[in-house]
């Protein structure tokens, strides 16, 4: 299978993630360490969410079709490690 991996930091204020529960907003859009914009599901974030928001830095891999596969934080607020 070819899949592809984007790598991101991203960090959410609890306001902002408030917006994604209520369905004001469905996509995330974020720029990837290589420039790249990708765009993925707000849904995938939930199991992210605390009551400081979201932070990290996140791995989306995607399948061939651009179908999004797993979402992963591989390092935590301020560059903890992730919890796996």
């Amino acid at each position: 299978m070819n899949l592809q991996r984007y790598e991101f930091p991203l960090r959410l204020s609890p306001e902002e993630c408030l917006d994604y529960y209520r369905g004001a907003i469905r996509q995330v859009i974020v720029r990837c360490t290589t420039g790249q914009t990708v765009q993925f599901p707000a849904a995938l974030l939930q199991r992210f969410v605390t009551q400081d928001g979201v932070a990290g830095r996140f791995v989306l891999t995607c399948d061939a079709q651009h179908k999004c596969v797993s979402l992963e934080r591989v390092v935590g607020p301020a560059g903890t490690p992730a919890d796996r």
